[in-house]
């Protein structure tokens, strides 16, 4: 007997452990609501569908992508702690109080749904903590570098995003349609953004769009709506203003995706109670009248172009001559930088491909690797196509060997738009793999990186489209 107690006792503790590893048990409604959800896997990227009201597709999306929305979390709690020496409730905190009173009704009911879903997943997250989640890229690249200086906290400027995009349309193209293609830029460290979030909502346009695990919003950003809207952005790099009374980016985005059946009705949904965070100069088409356009939304001031015929091209350069003097600190005749010599690289590719860009081209352009300072082709910080990781210079600005770059590519043209489709690659946008342990060993510097710092192998270019099953 002596040796019996001992077992049960540990089968006791398993079952214990077990139990509260179960996810509680679902209501006959909340099943209901996952029956019209679905997730699914392919080349890298998990495709989330939700639909209905703002509770049903938060639910939805919580309780389908709960440990990816667990990861991001732990990742950004990581990178915030690193870089502020201060905790993650610390911020979480301050999130709270500075945005959660903005952001709209629907776009709350639909965060606290995804706290809902997760908590019967099995997962145990706060309102405050799915905010600031959704808000964490106006916290830490926006206002954490304004308020870091009255703590007297020696932490550097976080690496916002960049973004190498363009938008053309009539005599540009083969057919005379739009055709935009868009690549993402960050940290390799930050959670990823290989969501292909499908949303049916009880209101409004449906939306097909790139996000991250736990967002109401895109973040990247790229979409495409049932009103004929596709959309991108490239961030307006060292933008410093910042309005903590006004309205988050991420709540507006997402309003004006979603409600907006015109570029000006978007536009205009994007500027009121605008806050100044993750600025950027938004590249919108609309492929009922093949019109394009260009909002620069700085802070105070906003930059505003429209065309049916030409292109728009993005590389985190201010074009806005106010915005670019009066709410940034852009160089923008230094080459030797990489928005710059990106931008030179777009004016260029744009100049050579007159009636000839469609969906093959604006591939190739993405995957750019033509470098405009140095005149060669290679792989660096400065192309369209960017690795940090493999510059030892990192555009003479940054540190060198900086694990940062293309995360991703993303193409759409008219044709494609009316489907609700796009066509999207994983990683690098040119193909490139990504193999951390072996970056970390070549450069121990980047230790810290330990954990959070993931693969990207090599994956295909592939269609997604709006009902995929």
């Amino acid at each position: 007997m002596k040796h019996r107690f001992p077992f049960f006792f540990f089968f006791a503790l398993c079952l214990q452990f077990l139990q509260a590893q179960t996810p509680a048990s679902l209501t006959s409604e909340q099943k209901a609501w996952l029956a019209k959800a679905n997730r699914h896997e392919k080349s890298g990227w998990i495709y989330l569908h939700i639909e209905g009201t703002p509770r049903e597709r938060g639910f939805q999306h919580g309780y389908l992508l709960s440990k990816e929305i667990m990861e991001s979390i732990r990742v950004v709690s990581e990178i915030w702690q690193y870089q502020s020496g201060l905790k993650w409730p610390w911020l979480v905190e301050k999130a709270g109080r500075m945005f959660t009173s903005k952001v709209d009704p629907e776009n709350m009911a639909e965060m606290d749904g995804i706290v809902e879903g997760m908590k019967a997943a099995g997962d145990s997250i706060n309102r405050d903590e799915i905010v600031t989640l959704n808000g964490h890229m106006e916290l830490l690249w926006y206002w954490w570098p304004k308020v870091k200086d009255t703590l007297a906290v020696n932490s550097p400027d976080p690496k916002k995003q960049s973004c190498s995009a363009f938008i053309a349309t009539g005599s540009m193209t083969t057919d005379g349609g739009i055709v935009l293609g868009h690549n993402m830029m960050t940290g390799y460290y930050y959670p990823l953004p290989n969501v292909v979030l499908d949303i049916l909502p009880e209101k409004g346009h449906r939306i097909l769009m790139q996000s991250f695990a736990g967002l109401i919003h895109s973040g990247t950003d790229f979409f495409v709506t049932d009103a004929g809207l596709v959309g991108s952005e490239t961030t307006i790099a060292d933008f410093f203003p910042f309005d903590e009374k006004a309205v988050p980016e991420f709540s507006r985005m997402r309003q004006a995706t979603q409600y907006a059946s015109s570029i000006n009705e978007w536009c205009e949904i994007m500027k009121k109670r605008n806050n100044g965070g993750l600025a950027n100069a938004w590249l919108i088409g609309d492929i009922k009248t093949n019109e394009i356009a260009r909002l620069e939304l700085g802070l105070k001031y906003v930059g505003f172009e429209r065309k049916k015929d030409g292109y728009f091209v993005g590389s985190n350069v201010a074009e806005d001559v106010k915005i670019l003097r009066f709410e940034t600190k852009t160089k923008e005749t230094n080459i030797k930088a990489g928005p710059i010599a990106r931008r030179v690289r777009w004016k260029e590719l744009m100049k050579e491909n007159v009636g000839k860009i469609n969906l093959e081209r604006a591939k190739g352009f993405e995957a750019d690797h033509y470098d405009s300072y140095l005149n060669v082709n290679k792989p660096d910080g400065r192309t369209l196509c960017l690795h940090g990781d493999l510059d030892p210079q990192y555009s003479g600005i940054d540190e060198p060997f900086t694990p940062g770059g293309t995360l991703d590519g993303k193409v759409i043209d008219s044709k494609m738009a009316k489907n609700m489709s796009f066509l999207a690659r994983w990683g690098s946008s040119c193909g490139m793999a990504f193999d951390a342990k072996q970056f970390l060993r070549d450069h121990p510097q980047f230790e810290w990186m330990s954990g959070i710092l993931k693969d990207r192998p090599t994956q295909a270019w592939t269609e997604f489209k709006a009902g995929e099953r």
